[in-house]
């Protein structure tokens, strides 16, 4: 077996469950970052989190479910009376009440990957290395997609999920 099918069943292990929801489904109705919806955005965070995570020997499912549940704010950002304030300092609080109402087992590392991937320019600090890789892998993504380089099809190909 391959690496990258190694990575794949691993990488599935932890967040395959939870690609089926509905809640995370819904998240491919709504554009993200140009022309990447905010389910492939967070598929892909969740990814590249899981791969850092993983060499670097830290908790990998964590880093995982967290980059996959990041953006779960479930609203239009688009709609401004859907939240109270700045769509950027707000949704990782409607996210992380979002994972915690589909996910009751969240961990504390999870929690704070969550409601800190905003930083510098959110409130929440990252409190743990499960944390800063999820927002590192959130910048690294978004940098991507705001290029267009994630379209490439090597880049998807990459992905062990259609995206």
């Amino acid at each position: 077996m391959s690496d990258r099918d190694l990575n794949a069943a691993a990488f599935l292990e932890c967040v395959g469950p939870l690609l089926n929801s509905s809640e995370v489904r819904s998240m491919q109705q709504w554009r993200h970052h140009f022309f990447t919806t905010c389910y492939q955005h967070s598929l892909f965070v969740s990814y590249v989190a899981f791969r850092l995570a993983r060499r670097f020997g830290w908790d990998y499912r964590a880093a995982a479910r967290a980059g996959l549940l990041h953006d779960l704010y479930l609203y239009d950002p688009a709609d401004r009376s859907a939240h109270p304030g700045n769509q950027c300092l707000d949704h990782p609080e409607f996210a992380l009440r979002n994972a915690a109402a589909l996910c009751p087992d969240l961990s504390e590392k999870e929690k704070n990957a969550i409601v800190s991937h905003m930083f510098p320019l959110a409130v929440h600090l990252p409190r743990c290395r499960e944390a800063l890789v999820v927002n590192m892998a959130d910048k690294f993504c978004a940098m991507l997609e705001v290029a267009h380089l994630y379209q490439t099809r090597r880049l998807q190909r990459w992905l062990p999920v259609a995206a």
